[in-house]
């Protein structure tokens, strides 16, 4: 491919975000089976990474223990690479994941990412049980950042066994142009979280872009963008399959998070006009692909030649796991 050549999606990593979640009816246990069988899957269709975020107190997600739940996929998986998106580090102290990480590295060595948020990601009460206090502000997370780093590199006082020494590739996580300022600074990779945040993508992108400066961990930026795909067969069945995911961001909206729901068929009477105002407008992002084979394949080459991304993560809340699975198949397709 010569420098002048407009990239198509086919020319870049395609990986997958996983928030493993419960659905209605359901339990966690089924929703962590199902996300392995969805690793084994996407593994063997060729995907480059497998995320999967730390949430706490959400009742339709089921990777709390994000870094147990790493290993677990690492297990069950023989390529693809395995990660966090992410751990939200104001949570832990930072020894604590370098030692986690470094474990992960150790049991599955060159297949661990860690993908860092600075968000707690949560209510303040869960804030206060994770950390027993809330002095430590967001404001510190580069500090906590370097800490990491001290440890994998063997700079700090205390030693992280296992962990120091070892090259783990650590990702600044964003939905603003907080980490992409950071993500600059320090010349890590920087993953954005267009998938909820489509607005702020192309600021923080170019941000990221013009303020990198090279490190030993990375020669030039690596952005890797949030997408939300839902595939089917058909356009049609892929907006009905959406409404699972449609109901969710409805949820969280009005500050009712649940597990995810069946698709519905009528939405007009299920929804406000406010609400599906509110859908209609978050459908309408680039960054949120509804359709068949033809439908998505024309809106992941229009995001990338919007955003010249160097990978895209994808995302697919679908109720019904056959259907998720299908989903994923139609895009690897594609990826041929």
């Amino acid at each position: 491919m010569t420098s002048n050549k407009a990239k198509t999606f086919h020319h870049i990593p395609l990986s997958v975000l996983d928030l493993s979640p419960i659905n209605e009816g359901s339990n966690p246990g089924e929703s962590l089976a199902n996300s392995t069988d969805l690793a084994q899957h996407v593994d063997k269709w060729g995907f480059n990474r497998y995320w999967l975020a730390e949430h706490h107190n959400m009742p339709g997600i089921a990777s709390s223990a994000t870094s147990v739940l790493i290993g677990h996929i690492a297990g069950a998986t023989n390529r693809i690479r395995v990660g966090s998106g992410g751990i939200m580090l104001p949570n832990h102290a930072s020894l604590v994941i370098a030692e986690q990480f470094g474990t992960l590295e150790t049991l599955y060595p060159g297949r661990i990412d860690l993908g860092l948020g600075r968000a707690p990601g949560s209510d303040q009460a869960t804030a206060f049980a994770l950390r027993r206090t809330l002095n430590m502000s967001v404001e510190d997370f580069p500090l906590q950042v370097e800490e990491l780093q001290g440890y994998f590199a063997g700079t700090e006082r205390v030693h992280a066994v296992p962990g120091e020494g070892l090259d783990i590739p650590i990702w600044l996580l964003g939905s603003s142009d907080f980490s992409a300022q950071l993500s600059a600074h320090k010349g890590l990779p920087f993953s954005f979280a267009s998938h909820f945040s489509p607005n702020y993508t192309i600021p923080a992108l170019h941000l990221y872009r013009e303020r990198f400066q090279p490190s030993k961990s990375l020669e030039k930026p690596y952005a890797m963008l949030g997408v939300n795909v839902i595939a089917a067969d058909t356009d049609e069945e892929a907006q009905y399959l959406a409404t699972s995911h449609q109901q969710q961001f409805l949820n969280i909206r009005n500050g009712r998070p649940a597990k995810l729901q069946p698709p519905i068929e009528d939405t007009k009477n299920a929804w406000s006009e406010m609400e599906q105002a509110a859908v209609a407008s978050s459908m309408e992002s680039p960054a949120t692909i509804v359709g068949g084979p033809e439908t998505v394949k024309r809106g992941l080459e229009s995001f990338l030649e919007q955003t010249k991304a160097d990978e895209f993560i994808i995302s697919s809340q679908i109720f019904d796991h056959q259907a998720r699975l299908h989903s994923y198949e139609v895009i690897s397709d594609l990826m041929d």
